[in-house]
């Protein structure tokens, strides 16, 4: 019998009596030119379908040609990911009905996928966890409905869906771990960590842009939960498409709670796809979960094997990048940030952003201040990733330019995050439009500094006597003042050459 969870267990409390288990699958958008099996374009954005064909679309009679850059690109992932390369691969149809699969069935991989048998090492609050990868395989992508009327953008309550073929076909790699065993308390952390590595190490090898707001990556959380003095997996459930980091940190730990409430009160989980709900980090039913068997698996008589050669797996090891691990460290010798600086960085999904910022012109600490300070607290306001914010790290190296040639001071710096970030234009146009300049205009500053003296007679004797920590008084009334708009330092000198 199966029940729906009425009551949310908290997250230490579950862990006092169960065991999280979890299984990642992350789906990758291949950045080829052209889709899996044709030549229709997979640039994003396009008018809905517009980038479809015969081939795409499943039609009578049309024929499919791997696309070989996608092969490439996969043997990449694989070797990146430490997996064993396939001396020879075939797809294989998986039969399921969905609208948004013209086909009727997704040409994927199944017991024979590209790569095998991987795995990534992962730093999480100093500790190290190995995540043993299953299989990274090659597939199509589905295409996309969109459900009109009703209150939640899902198919229940709307009064009809439309269908945009255009992204039926994009080359898709996904990623399977083997079953994740952690400790308790740090499962959500070490999710969310495994699928940033992968994303940074998909954008480290050039195969995707690995954005997740645009769902060229998108994660799948299984989770179940067993008894603490029990050896035996639970029932899982499967939260389908999550879509940035945070979330799915937010959907272990709802999961872990509701798994743990359903068991509690002595009920059986539902072996299901469940959708996320940014809104409140929720997750509710989709559908039941089809086991392999369901999907009828056969070999796809259209396409021939893959079978890559061995030198040119060689020649493609060559190509790989900079492990994500070995580049960590370089960087933070680098920009001599400290253990905890590297790791609320890496933490924060902003270690790309950082490079970027310091490639651009800014200093690793000013970098660094920025996007894990003003630009996190922003993202964080907004329920999403530093990564989505429409932001750049050329811009963030321009307003710090700003700052250090004393145009602007660190709080007016924030009215220019904030007018780049409302889509105002370029940090230059922003200081001009909202007059942000600072003034560094000896009479204008004298004035102010005049009305300061006049104001706190007090401090202003202070100084006089040698106590020029009284300055700070006067130097806060000019700023005020002058809208916050004043070079401090100048003030300050300004201050002191008339009182002493």
């Amino acid at each position: 019998m199966s029940t729906t969870a009425t009551k949310l267990v908290p997250f230490d409390e579950a862990l006092s009596r169960y065991q999280p288990v979890m299984g990642l699958e992350v789906h990758v958008e291949l950045n080829t030119a052209s889709k899996m099996f044709c030549g229709c374009s997979t640039e994003f954005g396009a008018e809905p379908n517009t980038q479809i064909c015969p081939v795409c679309l499943g039609l009578p009679g049309a024929l499919p040609v791997v696309n070989a850059k996608a092969v490439e690109s996969a043997i990449r992932i694989g070797l990146a990911l430490n997996c064993e390369i396939a001396e020879w691969c075939r797809f294989a149809r998986k039969n399921y009905f969905y609208p948004d699969m013209p086909k009727n069935f997704q040409t994927s991989q199944y017991d024979e996928p590209i790569a095998f048998e991987g795995y990534v090492d992962l730093d999480v609050d100093g500790e190290t966890y190995r995540i043993e990868v299953e299989r990274a395989h090659m597939e199509e992508d589905t295409g996309k409905s969109l459900h009109v009327g009703g209150s939640t953008g899902r198919i229940h309550g709307a009064e009809y869906s439309l269908l945009d073929y255009n992204r039926a076909g994009i080359p898709l790699i996904e990623v399977v771990t083997k079953t994740i065993e952690v400790p308790g308390d740090k499962a959500p952390a070490v999710a969310r960590a495994y699928v940033n590595y992968l994303r940074d190490l998909m954008v480290a090898l050039d195969v995707s842009d690995a954005r997740m707001d645009q769902g060229s990556l998108r994660a799948d959380v299984n989770l179940s939960l067993k008894p603490l003095d029990s050896d035996t997996l639970g029932i899982r459930s499967e939260t389908k498409n999550v879509n940035s980091f945070r979330s799915v940190e937010r959907a272990v730990r709802y999961e872990i709670g509701r798994h743990a409430g359903i068991l509690d009160a002595g009920g059986s989980v539902v072996q299901e796809t469940r959708h996320f709900h940014e809104s409140d980090g929720s997750t509710s039913a989709g559908r039941e979960k089809s086991d392999a068997d369901d999907y009828r698996y056969f070999p796809e008589p259209d396409l021939a094997p893959v079978a890559p050669d061995r030198a040119w797996v060689d020649e493609l090891r060559g190509t790989l990048p900079e492990p994500p691990a070995e580049r960590r460290k370089r960087l933070q010798a680098e920009w001599d940030f400290s253990d905890l600086d590297m790791r609320d960085t890496v933490g924060a999904g902003a270690l790309d952003l950082v490079a970027e910022t310091i490639a651009a012109g800014a200093t690793p600490q000013a970098a660094r201040k920025w996007w894990l300070g003003e630009l996190a607290r922003t993202a964080n306001e907004r329920g999403t990733d530093v990564t989505a914010l429409a932001i750049t790290p050329t811009q963030v190296a321009q307003i710090q330019g700003l700052i250090d040639a004393k145009r602007i001071n660190d709080k007016l710096a924030r009215q220019v995050f904030e007018g780049v970030l409302a889509g105002e234009g370029e940090p230059e146009q922003v200081v001009v439009a909202r007059g942000l300049e600072v003034v560094s205009d000896d009479g204008a500053l004298g004035d102010a500094v005049d009305r300061a003296i006049a104001n706190d007679p007090d401090a202003a004797q202070k100084i006089r006597d040698g106590k020029q920590a009284a300055a700070g008084a006067l130097i806060g009334f000019v700023m005020k003042e002058m809208r916050g708009q004043a070079d401090a330092g100048r003030v300050r000198e300004l201050i002191l050459e008339k009182l002493s």
